[in-house]
């Protein structure tokens, strides 16, 4: 049923109000829509456009949403907390990317620095890595001396037969590690007292024996030396000084360990090699003294002292050989000048004349004087001078009249050798090694080096006592992890040099 008061127009706005109070806004709405003929007055009320209710669908939806946003913005703290929410959401966002960030960063820095490192040497130790930098060679000078040129740290390392890495681990000096390239043990002297000898581990005797073939092998010595040189010997080291009136013998003192680090540097430096190439090879050829500590359980190695040229690496004598080339040219130009015969033979330093008369203490001050200007020291109790009616001997052969084998040595290994040739080698000694047979075979050959016609019936009684008991070489025994072999007391070499290992 219709309302009515739905044909009168509304008095005003209250009576509105009041229509509205008592109905309900749509019937309101309906009612005026019908009473204005927007809509038939009995007919059914029509459905709003499609578009229509979307967009008051989409209107009351941004309206409900602009009403909860003003009853959010109306409460301030919870604003405060939600805008610091984000704020730290977003700074750990920010740290996380950051984080990763750098992660990356360090592990591609990583990545290029180990590939550095496989291919440069850029550390070495403190105080010697200043000129790892440094390639530019002096070619004039290595061509003059027939020496071989290496553009970086990989063709060095290459032409070694190593990788930069092992390159590294064999020349870096360490102040404090738990590896040591060498194994030190001491021999007496045949004068008293004993010898530091420093054995290098494998690998770096590797090392040093291409450093002696590769390079210093090829540098020219001074013709008066004679130590540890293809062709010579201490045979040929004595033989200028045969039949002289006098001989003069003097020794210098701590030879190999008064070269230290600086002055092997200094000498690949003056061979024309670059900064960088002359500090590794002197690292490869010198060590500091070292004493050994124990920490926590770990066993370390600790350098005492500055590094210096080790005896009983390959690689030594040759480079005390060409550090003395000025001394050797030196000393024979005061040889030559006062009359006499000059040689050298390691740290044994030789003069000789035929004039009874000479002034041989002004040729050993003089000798003293430029030994002291090379950095070396003559020792002052090793000084002898030999005159023709006593027993003159140089580098342990007497030079009187003729080249020879001291008497009492010959006489001393003949009885051993009879002795040995009657009861076996059982119980029986001869020089310092424990292998007697080994030790005698070593010292004939050394005689047939010196007199033939003495040493070869002395070789071939030897060999028969050999083939008689059945004598084997002694096998390789393990030492610090390795098969080597013992050190034998006298063995010739390839050019038939025999080395004072007797002596």
């Amino acid at each position: 049923m219709s309302d009515p008061t739905d044909d009168l127009p509304p008095p005003s706005r209250e009576a509105l109000y009041e229509r509205i109070r008592r109905s309900s806004r749509d019937a309101v709405i309906d009612a005026e829509m019908r009473r204005l003929g927007f809509w038939p007055r009995r007919d059914a009320k029509p459905a709003d456009p499609p578009d229509e209710v979307a967009r008051r669908e989409a209107l009351r939806t941004q309206l409900a949403g602009l009403q909860a946003e003003a009853a959010r913005l109306r409460d301030h703290e919870q604003l405060v907390k939600e805008a610091r929410k984000a704020r730290l959401l977003a700074s750990r966002e920010k740290r996380k990317a950051t984080l990763q960030r750098r992660a990356d960063e360090r592990r591609q820095r990583a990545a290029a620095w180990r590939e550095r490192q496989a291919r440069e040497l850029t550390h070495l130790g403190v105080g010697v890595s200043a000129g790892l930098n440094s390639w530019e060679a002096n070619a004039e000078r290595l061509a003059k001396e027939g020496l071989p040129a290496f553009a970086d740290a990989e063709a060095l390392a290459r032409a070694m037969g190593l990788t930069v890495r092992e390159l590294r681990f064999l020349a870096f000096a360490r102040r404090v590690g738990p590896v040591s390239h060498y194994v030190r043990f001491r021999i007496p002297k045949k004068a008293g007292g004993d010898r530091l000898i420093s054995a290098p581990m494998p690998r770096l005797k590797a090392a040093q024996a291409w450093l002696l073939r590769e390079v210093l092998d090829q540098v020219a010595l001074h013709d008066a030396a004679h130590g540890f040189r293809p062709g010579r010997s201490i045979a040929t080291n004595a033989t200028p000084h045969v039949g002289a009136a006098i001989v003069v013998n003097m020794d210098l003192q701590d030879f190999f360990p008064s070269i230290g680090y600086p002055r092997v540097k200094g000498l690949f430096r003056a061979l024309g090699y670059p900064e960088a190439v002359a500090t590794i090879f002197a690292l490869l050829a010198t060590e500091p003294e070292t004493e050994e500590v124990e920490l926590d359980g770990q066993r370390l190695h600790v350098a005492t002292g500055p590094r210096r040229l080790p005896q009983g690496a390959p690689c030594s004598p040759a480079i005390t050989n060409i550090l003395c080339r000025r001394l050797d040219r030196r000393l024979a130009g005061l040889a030559a000048a006062e009359g006499c015969a000059y040689t050298r033979y390691a740290d044994d330093l030789t003069f000789s004349t035929l004039d009874a008369g000479a002034k041989i203490g002004r040729v050993l001050r003089a000798a003293r004087g430029i030994v002291a200007h090379e950095g070396l020291t003559v020792h002052p109790q090793k000084t002898k001078v030999l005159r023709r009616y006593a027993r003159q001997e140089v580098t342990g052969l007497v030079v009187n009249q003729r080249l020879s084998v001291p008497r009492t040595s010959l006489r001393n290994f003949r009885a051993t050798l009879r002795q040995v040739e009657l009861d076996g080698p059982a119980g029986k000694r001869w020089g310092r090694g424990p292998d007697v047979l080994q030790n005698m075979r070593g010292f004939a050959e050394f005689v047939r080096m010196v007199d033939k016609a003495k040493g070869e019936p002395l070789v071939a009684r030897v060999a028969a006592v050999m083939a008689r008991v059945g004598y084997q070489p002694p096998p390789r025994r393990a030492w610090a992890g390795k098969a080597v072999a013992a050190a034998p007391a006298a063995i010739p070499a390839a050019d038939g040099n025999v080395e004072r290992w007797w002596t």
